[in-house]
């Protein structure tokens, strides 16, 4: 006997109600204080694993609970993305699909968070997106932050660089965050940032640099550098420290492996003396940014704007 893990509809037996029912499962609709949603997925925008590693780390850490999924059938091409069998402690076989996952994590004053994350959709891009604001939407969130990792010419030595942007104008502006300059193919995360914006949802992004020449999983230096700006933009705790001795012991690796290759020595040399060099700042000091965030939210909640279905 096979028990599917993912608890989907019926009517997903009946390929003609696809385009009838929700793509979005709920489990139930909490009530939440403010909250902001986090988004990260795995695949070409998550150099090390590390956006997807800070969700995790903040779901582990925290009584986060799923809310919800996003159906994955007709998203994923189930022979690039396999399912897998697993077995169960009762013996019974368990079908275990890639999946997309919103929970939902009780946070310290002033926000409650809502974590979704899984693996890069493979289809219908704009459909997909348009779940996560049906997510965004029912829970109440007051914003979007997308987490992102790319590979970049960067010392694994130095501090981590991450950086900060908002496609609205007016939101970049308020924030002091910069506005996207990259032009070329873009990954969903630059999918949903269009059709959040198109939607009247605040969204930011953060993304952090991963050294090129070390870029495989897990990487908890990047990791804790998003988790770091998380907190320091939503003023939610995160933890982020206890992950000083991770990153510690991955410094330590990587400097043992790339000793032996005197090439690689003196490129990193290179890297430091660069970073080293720069003196500007990747996003605003922490305080002015908080301050902000957080004034320019509680304007949206005045003005009438979606504030959480426990409001203030």
């Amino acid at each position: 006997m096979i028990r599917l893990f993912i608890g989907h509809s019926d009517a997903m037996d009946s390929p003609q109600n696809a385009d009838e029912r929700s793509i979005v499962v709920w489990d139930g609709s909490p009530q939440l204080k403010n909250p902001l949603l986090l988004v990260a997925f795995e695949g070409w925008f998550d150099a090390g694993e590390c956006a997807t590693g800070a969700l995790d780390w903040i779901r582990r850490r925290s009584e986060a609970r799923r809310v919800c999924h996003i159906d994955p059938e007709e998203f994923y091409d189930f022979q690039e993305s396999r399912p897998h069998i697993e077995i169960a402690p009762d013996g019974e076989r368990l079908v275990r699909w890639p999946a997309v996952e919103c929970h939902v994590a009780p946070a310290a004053p002033p926000h409650d968070l809502v974590l979704l994350s899984g693996i890069e959709p493979r289809m219908r891009w704009r459909t997909f997106c348009e779940g996560v604001v049906e997510i965004a939407s029912e829970l109440g969130c007051q914003m979007v932050v997308t987490l992102g990792a790319m590979v970049a010419g960067v010392a694994h030595s130095r501090a981590a660089s991450v950086k900060g942007s908002a496609a609205s104008t007016d939101l970049a502006k308020r924030l002091g965050l910069d506005r996207p300059t990259y032009q070329g193919p873009t990954g969903i995360i630059g999918t949903l940032h269009d059709v959040l914006d198109r939607a009247a949802l605040p969204v930011v992004s953060l993304r952090v640099g991963v050294p090129h020449y070390v870029a495989g999983p897990p990487n908890p230096k990047g990791t804790r550098a998003l988790l770091s700006h998380v907190e320091t933009v939503t003023g939610v705790p995160t933890g982020y420290q206890d992950l000083d001795s991770s990153v510690d012991a991955w410094e330590q690796r990587v400097n043992e492996a790339v000793e032996r290759d005197p090439e690689i020595v003196a490129y990193i040399r290179q890297l430091e003396a660069e970073a080293d060099r720069s003196e500007s700042e990747n996003l605003p000091s922490g305080d002015d940014l908080a301050q902000e965030f957080q004034k320019f939210l509680a304007e949206q909640r005045q003005a009438g704007e979606p504030d959480g279905a426990g409001g203030d």
